[in-house]
This record gives structure tokens, C-alpha cells and sequence, in this order.
């Protein structure tokens, strides 16, 4: 599991140690077997609105993406997905890339045209499968849009229950105005929260930068802990993290749970 460390003035805390984290499986406390904070690369999906109401911000968009990726890891494993009216590959003839190729990235993200409704479930959800096939052991999702949904046929619900299930961390940006109809921030906040990530509102362009390279930032400066489950019941367990540092005070993000997959071999 990812976690995130900062400080009181937001800033990512790098330097801990294994024995300074204290890990809680359904409030049971738990040995970490495994613990690294190196720059390991990611799969990262991309997943852009390119629906009507992005009109006037989808270069605003394609900007800050590309510089996400700039940000990046080079070895992280990239795709991006548009969507409006259906779900598409926004990078023709590339199932994933790599983020130090910029150039084919940037080429497909300059072409995409604002039209449509929103499907914004559907695009989850194709993330999500995408994600499945990935190399990467960590996962995560870059979701830029209103939060908005018109034309899909997935569900919310749906696609929170895929998100649990599938270990991956969603980070949200929602833009829209104050009077936009197809605005929904409540849905960019349940993505996040449900998977240890986080939702950004910024209010133009500069602000959409800075969430871009924050979320590059966080994706490169966190830690990964991981463990045995204690119990492999099939069922959803809820994670807690703790940090000790004396004389600081540090706030901790990781997702909130997990489902224990059965053993292969139960019921034999």
C-alpha cells in the first residue's frame, strides 16, 4: 500500500524509517514485512474529459498533463484515456508507453477536441480493466474533469467497487465554474477518499499546474509498506497507518481498506 507523509505546512516527509510506522489491519496491529520509499516506477492512467463542457479548458488540460508526465518517473508505465460521448485511447496504437516518451504523448493530447456528453463512469471503469494488465505493482489514476456524468451506462457505485478492489489510488481534479450544471465535486471526493488519493479543485490554469506536479511529486516522495493479511476471508478490511516522529506533528494518507483475497486453496 502507498502512504503519504507531510508535515504541518504540507510538505512530504521523506527521511522515515520502517520502525517509526505502526500498521492496523481491522485494528489489529500488524508486522510489515515490506518497506521501501525509492522512486520505483508506476502504471498511471490518464483519464481526460474531453466532453462539450471542457471547451474552454482543454488546453489548459493537455498543459498540465503533459507536465505531470514531465514529472514523472521515466520507467513509469503511461496510458491515457479520453472521453465524451464513448471511451477511446487518446494516444492511437499504444496500450501503454513509457513516460519518457513525451513526444508520442504530446502529439495525441494536442489533437483532442471538446465535444459530447460526458462518460465519465464508463472511462473509469475501461481505466480500471486497463489497469489490471499492467506491469507496474502500483497503480494509480489521474481523473481530470467536472465530475459530471451524462452518458454511461457503469454506475458510481460500480465503479467504487472496482476501484476498491483493484489497489489502485485515484487522485481527482475537478474543473468547472460556479454555475456549470454538470458539476459534481462530491463525486471527485468519494474517487479520492476511497482510494487513498486526493481531489484538487483549482480555479485556473496556474492552480491546475501546481495539482499536476503535486500529484507527480507525491506519486515519487511516498512510501510503500506492505504485509500478510491476517485473515484471508474474502472480506474488507479496513487499514489504519500510524507514524511516531518525536516532535513533529505529521499527518498520514493511504487508501482506507482493502479486500483479503481467499486462499487458492480454501474449500479443498
Amino acid at each position: 500500500m502507498p502512504v503519504i507523509v507531510t508535515d504541518k505546512q504540507g510538505r512530504f516527509v521523506a527521511d522515515l524509517q520502517q520502525d517509526q510506522f505502526t500498521v492496523f489491519d481491522n485494528g489489529r496491529r500488524i508486522a510489515v514485512d515490506l518497506f521501501t520509499n525509492e522512486d520505483t516506477p508506476v502504471t498511471v492512467g490518464l483519464v481526460i474529459d474531453a466532453s462539450g463542457s471542457m471547451k474552454t479548458k482543454l488546453g489548459f488540460v493537455v498543459a498540465a498533463a503533459l507536465r505531470f508526465a514531465s514529472l514523472s518517473n521515466p520507467d513509469d508505465e503511461l496510458f491515457a484515456l479520453r472521453f465524451n460521448d464513448d471511451v477511446r485511447d487518446a494516444v492511437a496504437d499504444h496500450h501503454f508507453l513509457l513516460a519518457r516518451d513525451r513526444q508520442a504523448l504530446e502529439a495525441a493530447l494536442m489533437g483532442l477536441v471538446a465535444d459530447g456528453r460526458t462518460a465519465l463512469y464508463d472511462a473509469l471503469m475501461a481505466s480500471l480493466e486497463r489497469l489490471a494488465e499492467a506491469a507496474r505493482a502500483r497503480r494509480v489514476l489521474v481523473l481530470i474533469s467536472d465530475g459530471g456524468d451524462t452518458a454511461s451506462q457503469a454506475t458510481l457505485d460500480r465503479v467504487l467497487a472496482k476501484a476498491r478492489a483493484s489497489n489502485v489510488t485515484i487522485y481527482s481534479i475537478g474543473l468547472f465554474e460556479r454555475d456549470d450544471p454538470d458539476k459534481n465535486p462530491r463525486v471527485l471526493k468519494s474517487l479520492a477518499s476511497a482510494t487513498g488519493g486526493e481531489r484538487f479543485l483549482p480555479e485556473s490554469a496556474g492552480p491546475l499546474m501546481r495539482a499536476c506536479e503535486t500529484i507527480a511529486r507525491e506519486i515519487r516522495s511516498g512510501y510503500t509498506l506492505g504485509y500478510t493479511p491476517p485473515d484471508r476471508d474474502g472480506a474488507y478490511h479496513r487499514l489504519r497507518v500510524e507514524v511516531a516522529a518525536s516532535g513533529q506533528r505529521l499527518s498520514v494518507r493511504t487508501r482506507p481498506g482493502y479486500f483479503a483475497a481467499r486462499r487458492a486453496d480454501e474449500g479443498r
